[in-house]
């Protein structure tokens, strides 16, 4: 009998993998537009993009969809549903090699992509001049992993405020090996998820950029920031922080909150906090390199290993745009 079961099991998958199709998308293809193969495909297809511009938006219901532009794809124009570029209800759904810009709502608050479902994957995709970069629901089951992707010139504070990436009341958000520039007003990261990990990331104003904060974590949670350079530009739209933490109110469960190994400069001449706690749960901080005017935490929590003189004058590099 277990071996009649098993056998099921694996005619039951390697079915599935056989239904698993390649939809192609480009001047000769089957499709002319993505989001006409994103209405054909089923779940755990992939979609391929070949490169070019296309005025276009999608709403992604399958899961464990692919949607791959190999780099050289842009998608502009109207956005879904007063939404985004692209929708992404489905769970499981990875997006690759992507540029999306121009994203507007009436609303203000278009999106290059808007997050409804579980377990959102964005590779190798660039932000440009959107409303927001990528706009995740308030919604338990929401999460999303940002790798090794671009924002800039994203954000604006009319009526409310949009941003690089906002997480809303989710399950998490991690973002790894991804640069921001220019952000406009809003913040270059916010997340209310209970979760929050940005590694390995360069965050920067740029001479132009007014962007309010770097990162902002309005309601606490579990938090790691580490191994990040960032640089806070003198047309910043708030110059307390870099880093704000239960600015508004500790409704998280309070995890907790490491930031270490960070290069943090300040170009405002003068002085500002690395990180603003606002909470009662501590911030650990451990290892940061601080040049210019600033004080390393303002509210609770404790700091370890200051930099000395020369591995502060070493600072990050200023690598924005």
């Amino acid at each position: 009998m277990l071996r009649i079961i098993l056998c099921l099991v694996l005619c039951l998958g390697a079915a599935g993998a056989a239904r698993a199709a390649v939809l192609e998308v480009g001047p000769g293809k089957p499709f002319a537009w993505p989001s006409a193969a994103i209405a054909k495909a089923r779940d755990g297809d992939t979609v391929r993009v070949a490169p070019g511009e296309y005025e276009d938006c999608a709403i992604i219901t399958q899961n464990r969809l692919t949607l791959d532009g190999g780099g050289g794809v842009t998608l502009h124009g109207p956005v879904c549903k007063d939404k985004a570029l692209l929708v992404v209800i489905g769970a499981d759904v990875t997006l690759r090699g992507l540029t999306l810009t121009n994203a507007k709502s009436t609303r203000g608050n278009g999106a290059g992509i808007r997050a409804e479902g579980a377990r959102l994957l964005v590779e190798n995709t660039k932000f440009i001049n959107n409303e927001n970069g990528i706009l995740g629901a308030g919604e338990p089951a929401v999460s999303i992993r940002v790798v090794d992707s671009v924002f800039t010139g994203n954000g604006q504070c009319r009526p409310d405020c949009a941003h690089g990436i906002y997480a809303g009341h989710s399950a998490s958000l991690r973002v790894e090996r991804s640069k921001f520039f220019r952000q406009n007003e809003g913040h270059h990261i916010k997340s209310r998820a209970l979760v929050t990990e940005i590694v390995d990331c360069l965050i920067s104003d740029g001479p132009l950029g007014t962007a309010s904060l770097l990162i902002d974590i309005p309601n606490g949670g579990t938090v790691l920031i580490e191994h990040n350079e960032m640089v806070k530009g003198s047309m910043t739209s708030n110059p307390s922080a870099a880093i704000m933490i239960a600015g508004e109110g500790e409704t998280n469960p309070k995890g907790p909150i490491e930031i270490r190994n960070n290069h943090f400069l300040n170009r405002q001449g003068r002085t500002t906090a690395l990180v603003f706690n606002q909470g009662l749960a501590p911030a650990h901080l451990t290892a940061n390199v601080l040049t210019g005017l600033v004080t390393a935490l303002k509210g609770e929590g404790l700091v370890e290993d200051p930099p000395g003189p020369a591995a502060a004058e070493s600072g990050p590099l200023d690598r924005s745009h």
